[in-house]
């Protein structure tokens, strides 16, 4: 008689192969929930791996498929532009068994792993089939933030963008404020006589949104932040301000640098370069992260209790890739290397869950999906590793997370971390 095991390989190679019935798929999941198979199933697709060799451009395009039409849409993970999963292969919660791909296969094994370890979903025959969370104790799912932002005008007058179709959304000093495909843009031919106008960009928690500034620079707002910005740029600098997070493609301007204003805590002057602003209030600190070009990040230190009077101003030089921290304190850290695509997995539509704790995490959901988090019994700890699209309902994500054994519960926008 067969074991588990034998059995598990036989399921695996009949599910790879697109031959799996619908009870076949059945018992695959069965047994990967009930019993820890990690080493048969690592082993299956180490073998498969090493005789994997795609016969011909429609074997290639098969694969692509498969994981394109079945696990992107199911797991929610992303494909980018070169065919590649944005989304490593990993566990959640440390430690962390990777696999990683050669290019070569990694279409094969990833529609497997993506299939049977990431998701509560398996495809077999064009049917998606759907377990229901274990644990998730709920009334309503919650959905995802969407695009969406609210423009205060110089006047006060307030724009919600949200529902608004394409087209112009205001006039200020003779130039047009337009909203196409989801982002505004500002005519770069406004006028510049007369006092100087200032309209801010607000998303709300569950909301992000895109502003192309009347220079040409490019502002990605995540939710819960806001941009504070002159209608036209004069004088010798571009300033504007900024709170919560903000991804910022600045358009290269030699005579006028740009400089951003992080809530009166730091200043971040630039000529033309990418990077990122992490400015929540309820985080331990400010990041500041360089992608492309470079960056003085600059900020004063106050004398305790003094309020007003100011010990000296700390500047500090970053190069791409590295990141650098400003703590409540008001103390600038030495730079350090980090991994960019991680810091604007936001951006790119994904949460990233690289080394945070749980309340960490939690900040983050609350922000994105409006909730308000609480803890039955303390805050649990654990680290967690991996990324997730942010395009999925609440009950989606805190079912991945429940394969740390941690357990919750919504009640109305309510989300309840249970022992």
């Amino acid at each position: 008689m067969a074991t588990d095991s034998q059995h598990i390989i036989y399921l695996l190679g009949r599910y790879s192969s697109g031959q799996a019935t619908s009870n076949e798929v059945d018992q695959l999941l069965t047994l990967l929930r009930t019993e820890d198979h990690d080493e048969t199933v690592v082993s299956f697709i180490e073998n498969q791996l090493t005789t994997f060799e795609p016969n011909n451009a429609e074997d290639i395009a098969f694969w692509k498929n498969r994981l394109k039409g079945g696990a992107q849409q199911i797991t929610g993970v992303a494909i980018d532009s070169n065919d590649t999963p944005v989304v490593e292969i990993s566990e959640l919660v440390r430690p962390v068994h990777r696999v990683h791909f050669l290019r070569k296969w990694g279409w094969a094994a990833a529609s497997i792993i993506l299939a049977l370890s990431l998701g509560v979903y398996l495809l077999t025959t064009n049917t998606k089939r759907t377990l229901p969370p274990a644990n998730v104790v709920q009334a309503a799912d919650i959905a995802p933030g969407k695009n969406g932002a609210v423009l205060t005008l110089a006047d006060g007058s307030k724009v919600v963008l949200d529902s608004l179709g394409n087209g112009v959304v205001a006039s200020q000093n003779g130039a047009q404020v337009v909203l196409k495909g989801g982002s505004l843009a500002y005519d770069p031919n406004g006028s510049t006589n007369g006092e100087v106008a200032y309209n801010t960009m607000s998303t709300p928690k569950g909301r992000q949104f895109q502003v192309t500034l009347p220079d040409g620079t490019k502002v990605w707002l995540n939710a819960a932040s806001s941009l504070r910005y002159p209608t036209a740029f004069t004088g010798t600098e571009r300033k504007v301000t900024v709170t919560g997070e903000a991804y910022f493609e600045v358009a290269h301007n030699a005579r006028m640098p740009f400089v951003v204003n992080v809530i009166d805590k730091e200043e971040v002057t630039v000529l033309g370069t990418h990077f990122n602003i992490n400015a929540y209030e309820n985080e331990k600190a400010i990041h500041t992260t360089l992608l492309q070009g470079s960056v003085r990040i600059s900020s004063r230190q106050w004398a305790v209790g003094s309020g007003e009077e100011a010990k000296g101003e700390q500047s500090v030089m970053l190069k791409p890739g590295e990141q650098v921290s400003l703590s409540q304190s008001s103390q600038l850290s030495h730079p350090i290397p980090v991994q960019t695509d991680e810091v604007i997995a936001w951006k790119n539509g994904l949460f990233n869950f690289e080394g945070a704790s749980l309340s960490e995490i939690m900040r983050q959901l609350e922000r994105w999906y409006d909730i308000e988090v609480s803890y039955e019994k303390g805050i649990p700890d654990v680290e967690f590793e991996g990324k997730m699209t942010r395009d999925v309902p609440l009950s989606d994500l805190l079912t991945m997370l429940e394969k740390s054994d941690i357990h919750f519960k919504i009640e109305g926008r309510k989300l309840i971390v249970l022992p």
